[in-house]
């Protein structure tokens, strides 16, 4: 089961995460999810443990708890919604302009 883990510290990292979740099961995967640009992380993550019953526990034993100097917002992470097609475009807006223009 995927976990989101929420209202995190900064400063907080895999291995720390990783520690966290493992006191109630295996976890397979942590991702702290990072600014592209910057490279920080953005107080966020995603943690995938092997057994749904573990991961139930986990998020009702941490869910509100403080880690960090943090109070976690965790619950089971919801399938990402998709998002427009790529692609930049105007929609039916034309395009144009340039054309000829005299001066007055």
């Amino acid at each position: 089961m995927k976990i989101y883990v929420g209202n995190m510290s900064f400063n907080t990292t895999q291995d720390s995460l990783e520690a966290l979740f493992s006191n109630y099961g295996q976890v397979d995967e942590v991702a702290v999810i990072t600014d592209r640009e910057t490279g920080r992380p953005r107080g966020f993550a995603f943690v995938t443990m092997a057994n749904d019953e573990e991961a139930k526990s986990a998020i009702e034993a941490l869910n509100g708890q403080e880690f960090e100097g943090r109070t976690l917002n965790i619950n089971e992470a919801r399938p990402r919604e998709q998002r427009g097609g790529g692609g930049g475009g105007y929609g039916n807006r034309g395009g144009g302009g340039g054309g000829r223009r005299d001066r007055w």
